[in-house]
This record gives C-alpha cells, structure tokens and sequence, in this order.
C-alpha cells in the first residue's frame, strides 16, 4: 500500500506561488508522484500529490503545518488529505477527447461528460488547446475504450453541434506524417467543374449531378462523365481564370504551412482537375497530386478525361500509394474530405477526419469538423494553438 498526501491549493495567482510551495515541502523530501497546475484569469488552482511512504506521523504532522503556514501568508486556501493506495498513481490518459465548438455550449460538454461516465469512463485532465478560432479541449479520459466511447460521441456531436473526436494518446497522434486532403469543398470553398461551368453557361446543371455524386446518390465515375460531356467547347484559356476564381477555405493555408513547417508531408487528391489544382498546389508548396485530367482538343475542351479517373477507390489507393511512396505507415496519415468519394480514403487513414461534409460521410468518418475553419484540424492532431502560432507568428487562421 503507498500512503499519500493530495495537497489542493487555490486562490489568486501572483509570481513565485509554485516557488513558495515547494520550498514549504523541501525539507519533508516526500517524493512527487504527480502534479497539475493552472491558471484561468489569473485564478490558480495547484494539485500536488505526494508519496509518505515509510515516513512517520511527525513527518506528515511537519510537512502539512509548513504547507499550511505558506498558504496562509500568500492568502490562499489549502486542503490537504492523507490516503492509501494499491499502486502508485498513473497519470497517462488511454483516450484523448477532443471537443470543439464555435461557441462551445455547456450543454455539449455536459452530453459528453455523461456519455463518458456512462461507459465506465473517467476525466482524468482537461486541458484546453485553442481559444481561437474556436474554443477547442482536450479531455484526458480513462477506463473505458475507443469502440465503445466513439459511437456515443458521435450521435452528440450530431445532436449537440459540438465536434468530437477520439484518439489514442501517444508519438503516433502527434507523429502522423502524412495528411490527405480533398481539395473542392474541403482544401477550397468551390467545385471546381461548376466553376468551369460557368464558363460553359451549364453551371446550375452540373451543380445538379455534383450534389447528388457527393451525397452518394450516384456513382461517381458516371456522374464525372455527364458533368464533364457538359463542358465541351470551353476554350482552354478559360482554366486559368478558374484558378483565380478559386477560393481557399479560411485557414487552408495556416493548416498546409503549419503541417510543413513541423515536418509533415501533405497530398492533395481530387476528383477534380489538375488544370485547376495544380497551381493552386504549388502555391501551398504541395509537391503530391492526384486528380483528373481534361482532354483538349484545338485549344477547346472535348467532354472528356484523359487517362484514369480519380473516383471514390482510386481515392483510397492514392492515399496507399503516397504513404509507401513516404514510407509512411497507413495509422500514422491523416485523410480529410466532406463527400461520398471521399470515404475509401477517410476509411483507410489512421484518422478520418470530415469536414463540413455531407450527413453520409459524418457517420462514417472517425471525427467530423463543421466550424468552417480547416486549420482546426491541427487541434485533433494534438497542435496547440500557442505551438501554431510559435511555429510561424505569421499564421492566422483564415489565411
């Protein structure tokens, strides 16, 4: 049996709290098991847990009468409780709960706390990781598992607008080294072929064919075919001014820098057109690209593609493909996008992430991301917003 003291201490924060503390205990020399400390609007609250094992009843007696002394001269209140325990105390959550919400609701931290307790499960730490642009925590939670916690999560984050994600702690949740995206509706807030349509004045009709190809009504192979046999005679030129019309989701570039500066590889894969993504791709500094390609014929389109055709598998296979390229493992990549051709790859990446994405593919992913700012990805990822910033003080999200 290990005998314990939990010190709790709170009250107004000033510097050198934490200093005076431990300077109280130092001549005890109690071993510290665990610690935990933080501020909210200059509000501290300190827990400490000491181990007084083999130490006698004056030991303690000593100890607690020097904490309580250096409360009472910074003016805070103290509690301090003796305890046993069968083990030492472990301090290493087995799930991370990410909730985030613009604004983040207490009802929804309430429905994910009981679905929590209701498994078995216990908040062990909330930290938070971003303030900005929406508020964003991380639950350190233990005694319950991924397969039966996610289930429940999902329907609340259905139910509640808060969004929710699930993922093992570890090198592997901050090591993932590869992420995939989608680009139209995802990476950019267009459909590309509509705005190329547009160009062909069919837009309302390809739209048509589009939502429904993203809603899983249709295949997509055969929808690209019928949206594409619209665009027959748009001249060439016209796909560069496309790519100007182009608009980036807020915070599509804080995300790819952010992920390149720390190291991680991005792809983008796309139903799309590498007449259009291509240089948007370089822009970013994305170096992997995997979408459609348009035949032309004396400087017009013809209504067709060329070569194969980027649809729901070929999605999944080019997220294999990139990561054995990178010698990535396929749980350490990341995969997001917001349609039904997207979901062979959300299913193949260690996480799946979907972002503002049709009702088909929230089911399915492993989390869903409906704030319309993409860099808070890097929050699931487990990225602080001060590492953000620290990385680049340039990054602002909607950039």
């Amino acid at each position: 049996m290990t005998e314990t003291l939990l010190v709790t201490i709170s009250g107004e924060d000033r510097p050198g709290v934490t200093t005076r503390i431990l300077e109280a205990l130092a001549p005890s020399n109690f071993p510290v098991l665990d610690i935990e400390q933080v501020v909210i609007r200059g509000q501290l609250v300190l827990g400490m847990l000491l181990s007084t094992s083999g130490r006698t009843n004056t030991d303690c007696d000593a100890a607690t009468q020097s904490v309580y002394a250096a409360t009472r001269d910074l003016g805070l209140a103290c509690t301090i409780n003796a305890d046993t325990a069968e083990s030492s105390p472990q301090h290493s959550a087995r799930l991370i709960v990410t909730v985030m919400g613009n604004p983040l609701p207490p009802a929804g931290l309430s429905e994910v706390a009981g679905q929590i307790a209701a498994r078995g499960g216990n908040i062990d730490r909330i930290v938070r990781v971003a303030a900005y642009p929406v508020t964003a925590l991380e639950l350190h939670v233990s005694g319950t598992q991924i397969e039966d916690l996610r289930p429940g999560l999902a329907a609340i984050a259905s139910a509640t607008g808060v969004d929710l994600s699930v993922q093992k702690p570890g090198l592997a949740r901050r090591g993932s080294k590869l992420v995939v995206m989608d680009v139209d509706s995802t990476l950019i807030q267009d459909e590309v072929i509509e705005l190329i349509a547009a160009h062909a004045g069919c837009q309302d009709s390809v739209a048509a064919v589009t939502e429904r190809a993203m809603a899983g009504e249709l295949d997509f192979a055969a929808s690209l075919e019928e949206r594409v046999a619209l665009l027959e005679g748009v001249p060439v030129e016209a796909l560069a001014r496309v790519t100007e019309e182009v608009r980036l989701t807020p915070g599509a570039r804080t995300l790819v820098r952010t992920l390149h500066h720390l190291g991680f590889h991005v792809a983008l894969v796309s139903g799309g057109f590498h007449e259009v993504i291509d240089p948007i791709a370089a822009d970013l500094g994305v170096g992997h690209v995997r979408a459609n390609r348009l035949e032309v014929a004396d400087g017009r389109l013809t209504g067709r593609t060329t070569g194969p055709v980027i649809d729901r598998p070929g999605k999944g296979v080019a997220l294999e493909e990139f990561a054995a390229e990178l010698n990535i493992p396929l749980d350490r990549t990341v995969a997001i996008g917001d349609g039904a051709n997207d979901l062979d790859m959300l299913a193949r990446a260690g996480l799946g992430i979907a972002f503002n994405a049709k009702p088909l593919v929230r089911t399915q992913a492993d989390t869903a991301v409906n704030v319309p700012y993409l860099d808070c990805v890097l929050f699931l990822l487990g990225i602080p917003r001060e590492e953000i910033e620290a990385a680049d003080p340039g990054l602002l999200s909607g950039s």
